[in-house]
Formats: structure tokens, sequence, C-alpha cells
């Protein structure tokens, strides 16, 4: 089995003598906030959390993105949280890109290293606790659950992406392919966090525009990416935001795969506002 790898960032802070010119960029349609951005000092505490930093990738801002925020986590040996989630009906995914955690969900622990994902209702009672001698680092993507009469609310679960098989897209020969960790036909989940795989010289074939919003962080590889009207260079360890509709597509550029951490919000209904005013 091929060994995957996972950027995680692990902070510092520029010298003096670096250039200011770099690669991010906020725009009406989307943002691109490159690794050389994640230092120490963008980083953010939690309440109740020991031993541990997080770096906000994304947050619901009116008029752009508005579904999920997602944080990379770095937690340091014996870190971790009792109460890790403060808000009430949130769920919420985890997917460990350096080194391991013990995470305890209503009562039943579960070990997690790299590659490992796990799925958290906002009824599930969970925390985690770093207890090996190195720091784990782990993206969170955290969202509101929109609840449908008539149907129940999904279970919790952890898994590996070692033990899901990439589903291939249709007539791309393998050459694109994702890892679903939920199956598409469950509509109890209101929200999909995949792993994309595009081989070396494989592309989006056409500007995709579409309701979901979209976190994608660059796990592997790097790739020219479609957003709105530009084309933008990226590498392991960057973050593209992207609000609902805006034009997206991709060219892998080799020399390995080009793989990257997705979310979006799906199987529900647009709210209309209906009765408010």
């Amino acid at each position: 089995m091929t060994k995957r790898t996972y950027y995680a960032p692990t902070g510092g802070l520029p010298p003096q003598t670096q250039l200011l010119t770099d690669r991010a960029m906020f725009t009406e349609a989307y943002a691109v906030i490159p690794k050389g951005t994640m230092s120490d000092i963008v980083t953010s505490f939690l309440p109740f959390w020991e031993g541990a930093r997080f770096w906000v990738l994304s947050r619901p801002l009116s008029g752009f993105a508005e579904t999920f925020s997602q944080y990379i986590a770095e937690v340091q040996p014996g870190g971790g949280s009792e109460r890790p989630e403060t808000e009430a009906g949130v769920e919420a995914v985890l997917f460990v890109v350096e080194g391991s955690m013990t995470l305890l969900i209503d009562g039943t622990p579960h070990s997690m290293a790299e590659g490992g994902y796990a799925f958290l209702p906002p009824r599930a009672k969970w925390s985690l606790r770093n207890e090996s001698s190195t720091p784990v680092r782990f993206h969170w993507i955290r969202k509101a659950y929109v609840a449908v009469e008539g149907l129940d609310m999904p279970e919790a679960f952890v898994t590996n992406e070692a033990e899901v098989a990439p589903t291939e897209m249709p007539g791309t020969d393998g050459k694109w392919a994702t890892s679903r960790f939920v199956d598409p036909s469950d509509l109890r989940h209101d929200m999909h966090v995949t792993i994309v795989t595009f081989q070396p010289g494989a592309v989006i074939p056409f500007a995709e525009t579409h309701v979901m919003e979209h976190g994608l962080y660059v796990l592997e590889g790097k790739a020219v990416y479609r957003l709105n009207q530009d084309w933008v260079e990226v590498e392991a360890g960057d973050y593209m935001w992207l609000r609902a509709f805006c034009p997206q597509a991709c060219y892998a550029g080799g020399p390995g795969p080009f793989r990257y951490l997705l979310y979006k919000d799906v199987n529900r209904h647009m709210p209309l506002g209906l009765g408010r005013g």
C-alpha cells in the first residue's frame, strides 16, 4: 500500500530579510492562504484547551462563505481538552496530518494516527489527549448541523484514509479519484469532508460552478488551480477558501500526486428566510 504524505505546519517566523511579496490573496470569490503565512504570530488559543494552539483557516463571513470554519490544531505532548466544543448543535470532522492522539467518544477511546479521520455529530460527547512524546497536528472542521424532520442524526465514527478505497471519477482511468468517508446517498449528513487525488497531468476538465462552499487544504503535491477568473499556483500546505458558485478547475503539475482535503456542504434545501422580518 502506498504510504501517504500529509503536510503539516510547524510555525516559526520568517527572518527580517524576507521579501513581503507572497501568494496570499483574498477576493470577493475566493481566498488563498499559503503555507508560508502560517507563522507563530497568527495562531489562536481556545477555551478549555491545554498545550494547544490553532491556525484558523476559515470562519463564517457574511456575504462570503457562511457554513463552516476550519482550524489546524497543534497539541503538545500531554495537551488536549475535556471540553473541546463550547457551542451547541455543532458537528465536526477531525483529520490527523502529523503525530497521534487519543480521541474519546461517549466514553470509548480511539487511537488516531496520521490519516486518521473522525466524524463527530452534535450529540457526541468527545474529548482528546496527546499521549505521545511529540506534537500532534490535525484539521478540525466545524459546522452547525442542519437537522431535517424525518431524518435521524448520523452517528459518530472513526476510520483512517488507509481503510477507504478511492472512487475513480468516470472516464478518467483513475487519474482523478475521491476518497469518500461517508456514503453520498446518506442524506443524514449535511457536509462531506473527502480527500481528492489527481495523478500528474490530470485535470478538472471544466470550470465547476456550483452551490457548495469549499475549503481545500493541499496535503501533497502542487498544481495550477483555476479560481474564478484567475489561475493560481498552489502547493502542499496551502489553503483555498471558496464561496458558493466560484468557478474552479485544476491542472496537477507533478511529479507526484496532487491531493487535498475538501469540505463541502451538501444534501439540504437552500434556506429562504420565509417568515422573517
